[in-house]
């Protein structure tokens, strides 16, 4: 698809999520650039100037917008927010209230509102899952009950146990039967992911906006029968230092460790497509071929899109049998970016 003045202009009218990264809008009459899903008032088609990049509005002399902020990473976490959900993470015990937010210069109203629309809970909720997740690991451990309870920052037992029967189902003296999925939010130069963990590996890793994540998360819950909650896991760690050395150009191969749940051609297709070289792509066919099965061109493009896994299992470097670029649930200019990132650091 040819990406015409009139194509973009009705994205920038719509407020098109799918073409950020793809292009920005320069306002001739203020002197501003935005991304192409800024909620400001839609100028005139003859005011607007249409840029590939940030650099470029730059050079010419646009500022960037105060509303969409297109310098930050899509969906970015503020930089201030993320100091307090790494102070969570560090120590699950603490308990933000308003006047520890004005101390940090937070408008405690103003998180509040980020929390409900980026996470879909409150602030307290999130810190209380913190919490909650902390505790649950210490009751599997071997910790009693009484003393993970006010170790973890409860006021009291009856308190405790219902906040964990209402998350896992059941009471705290029966959480070791239980299984939980640590969740949490990381920050790419494509825009936010959310990634879950099991203690085998990293089961999920998709961008924030996709269509699917939620009923991705539903299904992963379901599948491993488990609880999925904000909480640390080990493997977290691994996986963002990764993430930073593939996009820094320095890693081409993952090997933070994987969970993927699934049936027995699911994992051969999820299997041959890590075999993929970095900087290379194959079709559907070609990847047939690798499994095996020649005929099960279609089911190996389903099972690709069953994929829960985002980069590190790379469908991204599956392109159609005509050398065109085919569906991609983080977006195709996600796509394009990332084949595009590959090819310059394999020349």
């Amino acid at each position: 698809m040819e990406l015409t003045t009139e194509i973009m202009y009705k994205a920038i009218v719509e407020k098109d999520t799918s073409f950020e990264g793809v292009f920005f809008t320069a306002v001739k009459t203020t002197g501003i650039f935005c991304r192409p899903s800024c909620t400001a008032r839609k100028p005139k088609l003859e005011n607007v100037e249409f840029l590939k990049t940030s650099k470029e509005c730059i050079l010419k002399g646009y500022r960037a917008c105060k509303i969409c902020h297109p310098l930050q990473t899509l969906n970015q976490t503020p930089i201030e927010f993320q100091m307090v959900m790494d102070e969570l993470s560090e120590n699950p015990t603490i308990k933000f209230k308003d006047y520890d937010l004005k101390l940090r210069e937070i408008e405690p109203s103003q998180i509040r509102r980020w929390f409900l629309k980026n996470h879909g809970i409150t602030f307290q909720a999130y810190q209380r899952m913190f919490r909650i997740n902390s505790a649950f690991k210490k009751i599997q451990s071997g910790e009693s009950v009484t003393n993970t309870a006010f170790g973890t920052g409860f006021e009291s037992l009856s308190g405790f146990g219902d906040r964990f029967k209402s998350i896992f189902g059941v009471s705290p003296k029966n959480g070791k039967q239980q299984d939980i999925i640590d969740l949490k939010r990381i920050e790419t130069p494509l825009g936010t992911m959310l990634t879950c963990a099991t203690n085998q590996g990293i089961c999920l890793l998709e961008f924030t906006d996709r269509k699917m994540l939620e009923t991705q998360l539903k299904s992963i819950a379901k599948i491993l029968n488990a609880t999925i909650i904000q909480g640390n896991n080990p493997h977290f760690e691994i996986l963002e230092n990764q993430l930073q050395e593939y996009f820094n150009g320095s890693r081409f191969e993952f090997s933070v460790p994987l969970h993927t749940p699934g049936t027995e051609f699911q994992n051969k297709v999820w299997t041959a497509l890590q075999l993929i070289p970095f900087g290379q792509t194959k079709s559907y066919k070609d990847q047939a071929i690798t499994i095996g099965n020649p005929e099960s061109i279609r089911a190996v493009a389903n099972a690709n899109g069953m994929n829960r896994i985002s980069i590190l299992i790379p469908c991204h470097r599956v392109i159609g049998s005509d050398g065109h670029l085919t569906g991609y649930g983080g977006g195709l200019w996600r796509k394009k970016y990332l084949l595009e990132h590959e090819e310059k650091y394999t020349k």
